[in-house]
């Protein structure tokens, strides 16, 4: 099991299950969203996250037709982002787990977006806009 919060501690969740490879994304959506070159998020199934306190806290933001993104509305933390068409799956942001977790990335998505002062130095898979 896993646990994490925001940044202000008022959503707290747990995630039952097994944790997917990190994913990196690079759309300009997510860099908004996240205020940085890019999202690490952790695709879980929506059935193994908890929440366990903050329920009142989620504001959930339509971000183009069919994507919601969920964060804290008091402190603005991401917590993760949803397709309505694929309501078994949430894309968690990483950064919120609090213990370390088993997984690492495995591929960079949209690096067409990515902005110019930003170096991608690994040998991870590269894809110009989603990945596969």
């Amino acid at each position: 099991m896993f646990t994490g919060r925001c940044l202000c501690g008022g959503i707290r969740f747990s995630i039952k299950g097994e944790l997917q490879p990190i994913q990196i994304c690079y759309c300009t959506q997510c860099q908004r969203a996240q205020g940085n070159p890019f999202a690490s998020v952790i695709p879980i199934r929506t059935a193994d996250f908890h929440l366990e306190s903050g329920a009142e806290l989620i504001q959930h933001f339509e971000s183009s037709p069919g994507k919601e993104r969920a964060f804290c509305k008091r402190c603005g933390s991401p917590i993760y982002s949803r397709r309505t068409a694929m309501p078994e799956a949430l894309r968690l942001r990483a950064g919120l787990i609090e213990q370390d977790v088993p997984v690492k990335p495995v591929r960079h998505a949209y690096v067409a977006d990515k902005p110019n002062w930003w170096s991608i130095d690994d040998d991870l898979p590269q894809y110009p806009q989603a990945a596969p």
